[in-house]
């Protein structure tokens, strides 16, 4: 008995060191995307602290893993291909570097330091995969749905929506990871343009009273989409670089 639970014991760490080693022999290849660092020189200049939080994302995009879509309504992912950090931190660092960029703000730092600030941005990350369904080589969307919150009373003043697709240049991880690149960096930009700008240059005060309504009225949320398919048309996708 003692001899056979010995053999067992050795085939279970001869089957556990194979799988080991097949672990470590199929590598992961580790990617990520850039901050936004062109912007248009007209933007203002403005004198109050932002907090950026990490975007909410669905689960299937709260992953270090790289999202793709072969039909509508299924998802996967990239075999052996990964981003350096959960797509939505990843996400979070860049917008903050976009905004530090512009070297038009005086501070803004991700939400979880505690900076003090006078407007939180709350961004939700709805759309960050390779989409399939359309053809090869995949159009990737990314799509961020943003809130502006006024502290410290936590009031919403500005709710806008920033979309944009790009078509890779080949069926291969590496220039999907363009395109991805690409779709975000458009979207940051035009997000960060926004969020300099719908406030007041100067710090929120009693002396400078919002209109709320304005903000709570639906017609007032601001949208930006571009190059995304329509229905089955995805004719004016334009091509990475493009």
């Amino acid at each position: 008995m003692i001899v056979r639970m010995a053999v067992c014991a050795a085939a279970a760490a001869s089957l556990a060191g194979c799988a080991l080693l097949s672990a470590v022999s199929d590598p992961i290849d580790l990617y990520t995307v850039t901050p936004k660092s062109t912007f248009d020189p007209d933007l203002p200049a403005v004198y109050w602290q932002l907090a950026v939080e990490a975007p909410a994302a669905a689960a299937n995009l709260s992953t270090g893993r790289i999202a793709i879509a072969l039909t509508p309504t299924s998802s996967d992912y990239y075999a052996n291909a990964a981003w350096t950090d959960r797509a939505p931190l990843m996400v979070q660092t860049r917008i903050v570097d976009s905004f530090e960029n512009t070297r038009k703000i005086v501070a803004v730092a991700r939400e979880s330091i505690g900076l003090r600030a006078n407007y939180v941005l709350q961004p939700d990350l709805r759309n960050f995969e390779a989409l399939y369904y359309y053809g090869k080589p995949p159009i990737v969307r990314v799509r961020i749905i943003a809130k502006l919150v006024r502290m410290p009373d936590r009031q919403i003043i500005g709710v806008a929506t920033f979309e944009r697709c790009v078509r890779a240049r080949a069926d291969k991880v590496p220039k999907v990871v363009e395109a991805f690149d690409q779709a975000l960096g458009s979207v940051m930009k035009r997000l960060v343009a926004w969020a300099l700008r719908t406030p007041p240059p100067k710090p929120p005060s009693d002396s400078a009273p919002y209109d709320i309504g304005k903000f709570r009225d639906p017609a007032n949320a601001h949208a930006d989409s571009e190059n995304c398919p329509k229905g089955n048309d995805a004719s004016m996708v334009p091509l990475t670089d493009e």
